[in-house]
């Protein structure tokens, strides 16, 4: 199977020298690089077909919205959808997270209503809630990190008196971006429909990372980017369930989501249409499926078998260390490809300044989860994450990086 180093000539970027030393790029969970494949596919869609779409019936315009469509079929069968219908296009997990508080939220919740979400949660899927619960009257809750360092992840004990009827609900991260704990979200999903809740699953640092299936899942929404999977900026999806989203009033409106206009009032396309005002990122969502087949080629269990492997590797190189403090699972436990750490008494980028001065890119700050490090009296951590084309080698590289920082600060 072709991973690691049999994959990195497909990824051009990869091929330089940063402060003349070459590039270990380790952050992935930030961005992740782009294969030939997928650059070649957003070329070609602007050098042969670049049109708007649907409603044209020029030959560039109707190539465009093949294109295009072409794309929501190949992702809703990249995670397993039931049909086509059941994607939307998005600018990413953060609009798609938006949309679902903006419509189901605001068109379902009520005071004394609960919406539960946990403590390990990045922004995205904590700021839309927050501004939900303050629309609607409804109380926001979370699931608690258990672990001095969070090693523990969630506490699912917590479950049995948090999630009750009375949460309409629940949001959660499929992979935590800062501790690369590994939630059951399928376990999740079940609970919260044993209690009649809607789940809403963040799976930005799982997609492409993992198998993805979102009818083993059973969720109600799911949502994530195309930049952290090899696709471009800029594009990503939402997934709900048809029948949801068939219930859904628009969150924008405009050009391409209506049916009829009169002055007075406008009736909407169904789903997913009615959520897609305007004119949609068209490569975009080309370049996103061409990520779809290259993953595909590559396959995702040994894409996750890789990753698992490099954040299991460099969580024990890390801990040989002084000084360390390392978040997330513990040595023998479950971990995706990534690890957040921490030294006393130096600042996150300060090791990252270091760390680019040996060609090493790593990620420093609070991750977009400050109430988490806040619990974790932490101001900030350096994370490295790991990719597909990333190398055990590498790992060794970030390693005397990191010593080096160590004797600068000794």
């Amino acid at each position: 199977m072709r991973i690691g180093h049999a994959l990195r000539s497909d990824f051009p970027i990869l091929d330089q020298q940063v402060n003349g030393k070459p590039l270990v790029y380790l952050d992935n969970g930030a961005t992740s690089q782009k294969p030939r494949a997928v650059i070649d596919a957003l070329s070609a869609y602007y050098l042969h077909d670049n049109a708007n779409v649907h409603r044209g019936l020029h030959a560039l315009s109707m190539r465009a919205t093949a294109g295009f469509e072409q794309a929501r079929t190949r992702l809703a069968r990249f995670i397993n959808a039931a049909e086509p219908a059941e994607i939307v296009f998005t600018r990413g997990t953060t609009e798609s997270l938006n949309l679902v508080a903006q419509t189901w939220g605001t068109a379902n919740l009520r005071p004394g209503d609960v919406i539960l979400a946990t403590e390990m949660e990045h922004h995205s899927n904590l700021v839309p809630w927050q501004m939900l619960a303050a629309r609607t009257g409804a109380t926001l809750r979370f699931v608690p990190v258990t672990g001095a360092d969070a090693e523990h992840g969630l506490d699912l004990a917590a479950l049995d008196t948090l999630l009750t009827p009375q949460v309409k609900l629940f949001a959660f991260t499929h992979i935590s971006n800062t501790l690369g704990v590994i939630n059951p979200a399928a376990e999740l999903c079940r609970r919260a429909r044993a209690v009649g809740a809607v789940s809403v699953v963040d799976a930005a640092q799982s997609i492409g990372h993992e198998p993805l299936d979102v009818q083993a899942l059973g969720c109600d929404f799911l949502a994530f980017s195309g930049h952290k999977m090899c696709g471009p900026t800029g594009i990503g999806a939402l997934y709900g369930r048809r029948a949801l989203l068939d219930a859904l009033p628009p969150h924008e409106g405009g050009g391409g989501m209506i049916e009829t206009v009169e002055y007075s009032h406008s009736t909407w396309k169904p789903a997913p249409e009615r959520f897609e005002a305007g004119t949609p990122h068209i490569a975009g969502a080309i370049g996103l499926a061409g990520a779809c087949d290259y993953l595909d080629a590559v396959g995702r269990p040994a894409i996750a078998a890789h990753d698992h492997h490099l954040g299991a590797l460099a969580r024990a190189a890390l801990a040989e260390l002084p000084g360390i403090r390392i978040l997330g699972p513990r040595a023998g436990q479950p971990r995706a490809g990534m690890v957040s750490f921490a030294f006393k008494d130096i600042h996150a980028h300060d090791v990252i300044t270091i760390a680019d001065q040996q060609g090493v890119a790593l990620r420093g700050g609070h991750h977009c989860n400050m109430p988490l490090m806040k619990k974790l009296g932490l101001p900030s951590t350096v994370r490295a994450s790991f990719y597909l084309y990333n190398t055990e080698e590498e790992i060794a590289v970030l390693t005397a990086a990191l010593r080096k920082v160590l004797k600068f600060f000794a």
